[in-house]
């Protein structure tokens, strides 16, 4: 198997790239963005099929693990977890699993609630006492939901604050959505 590949970026098509490796074109699917004739460095995943072998290609080992880890759960194979990859960032989408945020999860192609619930639940235990420090207890992990809501019900959407407002309640983990509401829309208007 291969593991990984380091070459020049020679074509970006719908999803893949076409990476040269001392003269050989490895056709490379990946949720990363890259430049054409850039030099890269890619771990990757093989997968082996009864009709093809494709590979993935990741930046970082902990992006391909969390790859395997979707493609691991019931009814996620390839094509889902790219799409769940390339709409969602990793530490967001580690961060709403081991949340239980479904929806931020479910704004990927292809995702809809009962799949993101799925992945949830298959993978919470996994992800989320490992990568994550939520010690400010219950009142942060609480307090995400209800600042999201609170958020989207003004019209933002869910992928385009899901960043902020995770920042926002792990630096104020005692503030609850009266006081992180105006915070966050300081927050969003400072940054137009």
């Amino acid at each position: 198997m291969i593991g990984k590949l380091q070459g020049i970026v020679d074509y970006i098509g719908d999803g893949y790239i076409i990476l040269m490796v001392h003269d050989i074109g490895y056709k490379v699917f990946t949720p990363e963005f890259l430049t054409p004739k850039s030099t890269v460095a890619l771990w990757i995943e093989t997968v082996v099929r009864d009709d093809s072998i494709r590979l993935f290609g990741f930046s970082s080992l902990q992006s391909q693990n969390l790859f395997v880890q979707l493609t691991g759960v019931s009814g996620v194979g390839p094509k889902v977890a790219m799409a769940i990859m390339s709409t969602i960032k990793s530490d967001t989408l580690m961060s709403a699993i081991a949340t239980g945020d479904a929806k931020t999860i479910a704004t990927a192609p292809g995702v809809g609630k009962k799949v993101a619930e799925k992945i949830i639940v298959e993978l919470k235990s996994k992800i989320g006492g490992t990568t994550f420090d939520f010690s400010a207890g219950a009142t942060a992990t609480g307090a995400l939901p209800d600042l999201l809501a609170a958020l989207e019900s003004l019209g933002y959407r869910r992928l385009d604050i899901i960043d902020m407002a995770q920042k926002l309640v792990s630096q104020n983990p005692d503030a609850d959505v009266s006081k992180l509401v105006p915070m966050a829309l300081k927050q969003i208007s400072g940054n137009k």
